[in-house]
C-alpha cells in the first residue's frame, strides 16, 4: 500500500484535482483490469488513447486517474493527477509503487538492432554458473531465479516489470539481465528504473513501422544512454558508427568494446569454425562453441561487462568457453546425411547477411548454401526488398516463404521481397507460401556437405497469421524432415 503523494514524487506534474493522501492498492493503464479503488493511468498508445476510457475506469472503481488531459467530466469522489507525459508517468509510478524494486538489485539493460538476447542470455548463465540467483527478461523468457515465464514482450510493461523485479528481490537475485526495446524506451515502460550498466551492441534499420525514419530509432535508442546517472556505467561498441552518438549526452561512465576497432575491451578471432569460435580477449585465449564475428563481439560485450561488475577475468571466460548458443541464434545441427542445418532470429537485412556471411566464411566453397527466409506482415515494409537481396547476395538458392504473416496476404509480402531482386537474383529464387513446405523442399535441394539456413523466426513456436497464433516450430519440422 503507497499514497499517492508518495507514489508521484518523482512525476512532472500540471495539476492535482482532489486528496492525495489515499492509500493505492492497485495500479493500471487497462481499463478492463481496474478494480476497486485503482489507480488507472491513462495512456496514448498507438492503437488508442487510454483517456477515452477514463469514464469506463471510474465506473468500475477507480479511485485516482493520472493523465495528460483532464475529462470533461469530473467526479468529487475521484483524485485527478494531470502530468506531462503518461506514458513516463507510468513508468514512474510503477517504480515507485513496487518500492522502487531496480534501486536493489544489479539491473544491466541491453539494446541494440541485434544481439540483444544473445548477450542478456549470456550474461544471465555466465552469472548463474559464477554462483549468482539472478533474473532475466529477455524476447525469448522471463526467468525469476529458478521459475520461468513465457515471455510477451521484449520488454514488458512497465508494471509487470516493476512487478517481476519486486519478485526477483523477493527471491534473493542479485542480478537482473534486461533487454531493452527501442519501444520499452520509446513509451516510457524503463522510465523509473535505475540501470547499474548499459549495454549497445550495434544499430542497423529496423522497426520502421513505428519509428517511421531510421533517425527516430537512433534517438530511441540513445535516450536510454541519455537517461543514465553518472553512476552508471555505459558499454558501447565501438565497431558500430553510431557508439559516439549513444555516448554524447549520456552522464554515465564510457567503456567501449571492439573487433575492428581501439577500445577497452579487445577481442581477436584467431579461428571460426562449425565447431566453434577460437578468441583472443584482451590478451587472453579462449575456445567456445558459438560461432561467427557477431558472435564474438556478443560474447566480448559479456566478458566487459561481467569485468565491470566485478567477476575474475580468467573465471569470466573458463564460463564462457563452456556456455551454448542461445535458441533459435545461429542453433544448428548436422543431419545423418551430412547436411549442417542453421535455424537463426535474423529478420533484419543486417542480421541475416550477418549469418549468411558467417557461413561464407567457413565454407570451403564446395558446400550449397541454400537460404529458407521471409518477412512479417504488418511491419517494416521497406526491408522487404532488402532481406531478399541479402539472400540472394550470399546464398547459392532462395526460398521466398511466409514468416508470421499477421493480417497481409503472404503472396504480396513474398512479391515486395522480389520487387527488388534483379534477373539475375531471380534465378536463384523459388517462392512457396507454406513455411513448413519451404522447409521441406529445402532439405530436398540439400545433399551431403551442403549448409541449409532457416531464417527469421528463431525460438518461435508459433506463426501468427489472420490474427491467430499457431503452432510452429522451425527447428522441430527441420529436424523432421531431416529424418526422412
Amino acid at each position: 500500500m503507497k499514497l499517492l503523494k508518495d507514489i508521484l514524487y518523482k512525476v512532472d506534474l500540471d495539476h492535482v484535482q482532489g486528496n492525495t493522501n489515499i492509500a493505492i492498492p492497485h495500479l493500471c493503464f487497462d481499463s478492463r483490469q481496474v478494480q476497486k479503488d485503482s489507480l488507472f493511468i491513462a495512456v496514448k498508445g498507438s492503437l488508442s488513447d487510454g483517456h477515452d476510457y477514463i469514464e469506463k475506469a471510474e465506473e468500475s472503481g477507480a479511485l485516482a486517474i493520472v493523465c495528460e488531459e483532464l475529462p470533461a467530466k469530473i467526479s468529487e469522489d475521484v483524485v485527478y493527477v494531470k502530468v506531462k507525459d503518461s506514458s513516463r508517468a507510468l513508468g514512474v509510478i510503477s517504480s515507485n509503487f513496487y518500492d522502487n524494486p531496480s534501486e536493489k538489485i544489479k539491473l544491466v539493460g541491453v539494446t541494440g538492432t541485434n544481439g540483444k538476447t544473445t548477450v542478456a542470455t549470456l550474461l544471465h548463465s555466465l552469472f548463474q554458473a559464477l554462483g549468482h540467483k539472478v533474473g532475466l527478461v529477455s524476447t525469448v523468457v522471463y526467468k525469476i531465479g529458478s521459475r520461468s515465464i513465457n515471455a510477451t514482450h521484449t520488454t514488458p510493461d512497465a508494471i509487470r516489470l516493476n512487478a517481476m523485479l519486486k519478485e526477483m528481490i523477493d527471491e534473493g537475485c542479485k542480478y537482473c539481465f534486461m533487454e531493452v526495446s527501442s519501444h520499452a524506451v520509446d513509451q516510457g515502460r524503463v522510465a523509473g528504473l535505475n540501470f547499474d550498466i548499459a549495454l549497445f551492441t550495434n544499430i542497423s534499420r529496423d522497426h520502421l513501422d513505428y519509428h517511421k525514419t531510421y533517425d527516430e530509432y537512433i534517438v530511441a535508442k540513445k535516450k536510454f544512454f541519455d537517461d543514465l546517472t553518472p553512476q552508471a556505467i555505459a558499454i558501447v561498441n565501438k565497431d558500430d558508427k553510431h557508439s559516439n552518438t549513444m555516448l554524447h549526452h549520456t552522464k554515465a561512465k564510457k567503456k567501449t568494446f571492439a573487433l575492428r576497432s581501439t577500445a577497452d575491451y579487445k577481442c581477436k578471432i584467431i579461428e571460426n569454425q562449425f565447431s566453434g569460435l577460437h578468441l583472443n580477449i584482451n590478451g587472453q585465449d579462449v575456445y567456445t562453441k558459438l560461432i561467427g564475428s557477431f558472435n564474438a563481439s556478443n560474447l566480448l560485450l559479456t566478458y566487459a561487462t561481467a569485468v565491470e561488475l566485478g567477476e575474475d577475468s580468467l573465471q569470466i571466460l573458463t564460463v564462457l568457453s563452456a556456455l551454448n548458443a542461445v535458441e533459435g541464434r545461429f542453433q544448428q545441427f548436422k543431419s545423418d546425411h551430412g547436411i549442417t542445418s542453421i535455424v537463426d532470429y535474423a529478420h533484419t537485412p543486417d542480421a541475416l547477411q550477418n549469418v549468411l556471411k558467417t557461413i561464407a566464411d567457413i565454407r570451403t566453397g564446395k558446400e550449397k548454401v541454400v537460404c529458407i527466409v521471409g518477412c512479417g506482415g504488418d511491419r517494416d515494409t521497406g526491408k522487404r526488398p532488402l532481406m531478399a537481396q541479402a539472400a540472394c547476395q550470399w546464398a547459392d538458392q532462395v526460398i521466398l516463404t511466409s514468416d508470421n504473416p499477421r493480417s497481409e496476404n503472404p503472396k504480396a509480402i513474398i512479391k515486395a521481397m522480389k520487387d527488388g531482386l534483379n534477373a539475375s537474383q531471380m534465378k536463384k529464387v523459388l517462392t512457396l507460401e507454406d513455411r513448413a513446405e519451404a522447409i521441406k523442399l529445402g532439405v530436398t535441394l540439400c545433399s551431403e556437405g551442403d549448409i541449409l539456413l532457416v531464417a527469421g523466426k528463431g525460438h518461435e513456436k508459433y506463426q501468427e497469421i489472420k490474427g491467430e497464433r499457431l503452432p510452429f516450430d522451425d527447428v522441430a519440422i527441420l529436424k523432421e524432415h531431416l529424418k526422412d
